[in-house]
C-alpha cells in the first residue's frame, strides 16, 4: 500500500485561505468608506431589502446573533443605517438605511462589481462561471 504524500500546497483549506487574503486585499483597496466585509454586506442587503429584522438581516448575510448586532451597531454609529420599531410586532426593531446610504447605493454596488471582477480576472469567462458553480455547491 502506498500512502500519497500530504503536501500542504495542494490542500483545499490551503489554498482557499490565499484566495481569501487575495480577495481581501482586493476589497480593502475597493472598499467604500473603509468598510469592512461583513459591513458592505449588511449595507447591500437592507439597501435591497428597504428594511430588515436585525435577526432577518443576520440570517440572509449569514451572520450569527452577534455579529449581526456589532456591525449594525457600527453601522447606526456612522449613520448608515437606522433601527425603528416594526409596526407589526413591538418586541422587534427593523434596521433600515439612512438617506445617505440609498444616495450612494449605486457607489456601493459598483465597488462590489469591481472587486468581484479583479478578484476573478485570473479566470477566463468559462473558468469563471464554473468556479462560482462550484463555490455556491460547497458553500
Amino acid at each position: 500500500m502506498t500512502t500519497k504524500l500530504y503536501m500542504l500546497e495542494e490542500q483545499v483549506g490551503f489554498m482557499m485561505r490565499l484566495a481569501g487574503q487575495r480577495h481581501s486585499g482586493i476589497f480593502q483597496a475597493h472598499a467604500p468608506l473603509g468598510l469592512t466585509p461583513a459591513q458592505f454586506s449588511v449595507l447591500i442587503k437592507v439597501l435591497e431589502l428597504g428594511e430588515c429584522s436585525q435577526n432577518d438581516l443576520g440570517r440572509k448575510t449569514a451572520m450569527d446573533v452577534a455579529t449581526i448586532k456589532g456591525v449594525v451597531d457600527r453601522l447606526r454609529a456612522r449613520d448608515l443605517v437606522y433601527v425603528k420599531p416594526d409596526p407589526s410586532d413591538k418586541r422587534r426593531a427593523l434596521v433600515v438605511p439612512t438617506e445617505g446610504t440609498k444616495a450612494m447605493a449605486q457607489d456601493l454596488k459598483d465597488a462590489g462589481h469591481q472587486i468581484t471582477k479583479e478578484t476573478l480576472e485570473p479566470l477566463s469567462v468559462s473558468e469563471r462561471e464554473m468556479f462560482l458553480t462550484l463555490l455556491a455547491k460547497i458553500s
